[in-house]
């Protein structure tokens, strides 16, 4: 393992519009994305060798002073970013959501697919040690521990890691408390990333990804070296740096001032804006983003279903994906994975009904009603979203309040407080938004949905190994939330990010949240 002189100099001060623009040149390294087995194309190269060397700095959309480098904590972007960088999964999606290898070289069921034997590819962590599985299974005892309310642990609850057992140092043998027909949406779930057995301070981070810890200052930068024995090569760059900056503008300054060589999360407007410039390349990440807003279904005014469905029948669905969302965006039917397997695309597409939704409102005595609906301008949309909502609701009568607030608390915020939210989601498999966020149990519900017999349906699909019996749990699922859930899912968009033209080696089609999304380590500048 090497730490370049480079990688020790000191950390950036906090990024802001001011910040950024008063930064001098960037350092001539770069670095991005691309890993074994992924689909993703790569950007062109016009036939030049990969060059090795410099400093990458990518900057994203941060969490505040609060920000840690534990990766089973991770729920930002930028928490994908660092932990892309510095570990890694068992098992990856790939640009479709289809399994990829990662950590595991191989998976096998027995008959009723009730345990799965995973045997370990020849990796070893950035302080020397292989990884066994004891790793994976202190990794997994950590994520499950109701104690520790991790992300990951809904996804893992199928696993009974205390039966679960080390064949050998290459083998691990997992059980599930039923059958588990998909075991691999288990293991690449977010955040299920493994970590070195015994594992309880990350001030110091030691993972098995292509860079290795240097320094870190929360809500500002960390700074990573290359990882020279990484078990699918060494990254092309020395070193990467993940920068924060909750504004965008400032993000997009910093790459047309040649400060960064790549800034996530672009707007609709900026990527249009500066398709042009010769100071920026466009990088797309399809199908990648769910847009909503989320009803608080536990609590008055939503624990009223004609409320709820006072909602659905108000919103122009169209207005606001042609405003907000641009030619990237296609119309949401209140449910989320539009294209993605397990979609029930055959329930109507809900269009605006105005005098339904003063029926509804009637009926459920809100009318004139005011509602506060929670949103932050540190989401690129969201402000503008929910002024629009409110302008469509005024026509039936019901007064929503937006309320701007506070950018890297927002999320945290809005999970349990407050009744109506801005809410974005990148890709998954609609098995893993379930499980995530609509299960009694769900650590991230912030629709706050929870229902025995739903859950009894997650069940079922998740255990099943007939391919049918699953479809069915799904559509039934999904009929429900349709129906009585609170998520009004009005529109799907691709992610657009900003690269320098020197930045080579980016995949190009890669969702978010899959395999080619925030990994920095076959990128090199030409």
């Amino acid at each position: 393992m090497k730490h370049s002189d480079s990688a020790r100099r000191a950390i950036s001060a906090p990024f802001t519009r001011r910040s950024f623009l008063g930064l001098g040149a960037a350092a001539a390294g770069a670095v991005l994305l691309g890993a074994c087995g992924t689909d993703s194309s790569s950007s062109p190269t016009s036939g030049q060798a990969p060059r090795t060397g410099g400093r990458l700095q990518a900057v994203f959309n941060g969490g505040g002073a609060d920000e840690v480098l534990d990766p089973h904590k991770s729920n930002l972007y930028v928490d994908v970013a660092r932990s892309n960088a510095m570990y890694d999964k068992l098992v990856e999606l790939g640009d479709d959501l289809s399994p990829v290898p990662r950590l595991a070289a191989e998976w096998q069921p027995n008959a009723d697919a009730t345990v799965w034997t995973i045997r370990l590819r020849d990796a070893r962590f950035h302080d020397g040690r292989p990884v066994r599985a004891a790793d994976v299974l202190y990794s997994y005892s950590r994520i499950v521990d109701p104690k520790n309310a991790l992300r990951p642990a809904a996804a893992l609850a199928v696993l009974d890691v205390p039966r679960s057992r080390a064949i050998d140092d290459r083998t691990v043998e997992l059980v599930c408390t039923q059958p588990c027909g998909e075991i691999t949406t288990v293991l690449s779930a977010f955040g299920a990333y493994i970590i070195p057995e015994g594992t309880t301070d990350f001030a110091t981070p030691v993972g098995t990804g292509a860079f290795s810890f240097v320094s870190f200052a929360p809500g500002r930068s960390l700074v990573t070296t290359r990882f020279d024995d990484h078990w699918d090569g060494a990254a092309y760059v020395d070193e990467l740096e993940i920068l924060t900056a909750s504004d965008e503008t400032a993000r997009i300054n910093a790459l047309l001032g040649g400060q960064v060589h790549y800034a996530d999360d672009l707007s609709v407007t900026s990527a249009r804006t500066y398709a042009g410039d010769d100071r920026v390349e466009i990088l797309i990440s399809p199908h990648s983003s769910m847009s909503a807003f989320a009803m608080k279904v536990d609590r008055p005014p939503f624990d009223s279903l004609e409320l709820r469905q006072a909602m659905f029948a108000l919103v122009d669905r169209n207005q606001l994906v042609s405003t907000i969302l641009g030619e990237t965006g296609t119309v949401g039917n209140d449910l989320f994975g539009k294209g993605f397997e397990y979609y029930a695309d055959d329930l109507p597409q809900r269009e605006q009904d105005l005098d339904l939704a003063r029926d509804l409102i009637r009926r459920a005595g809100a009318r004139n009603t005011t509602i506060d609906l929670q949103t932050t301008s540190s989401t690129n949309g969201f402000v503008e979203a929910a002024n629009i909502l409110a302008e469509q609701a005024a026509q039936v009568d019901l007064n929503i309040n937006v309320v701007v607030g506070e950018g890297s608390t927002f999320w945290s915020r809005t999970l349990d407080e407050g009744v109506l939210s801005s809410f974005r989601s990148g890709a998954m498999p609609i098995g893993s938004h379930i499980e995530q966020r609509m299960l009694t149990e769900s650590t991230k519900n912030y629709t706050q949905w929870r229902r025995p017999e739903f859950d009894s349906l997650y069940a079922t699909a998740s255990q099943t190994t007939d391919d049918a019996t699953r479809d069915r749990a799904y559509q039934d699922m999904q009929s429900q939330l349709y129906t009585e859930g609170g998520l009004l899912v009005w529109g799907f968009s691709d992610a657009q990010h900003g690269m320098a033209p020197n930045l080579r080696g980016m995949p190009q089609n890669a969702p978010t949240n899959t395999l080619g999304y925030a990994r920095f380590d076959k990128a090199w500048l030409a």
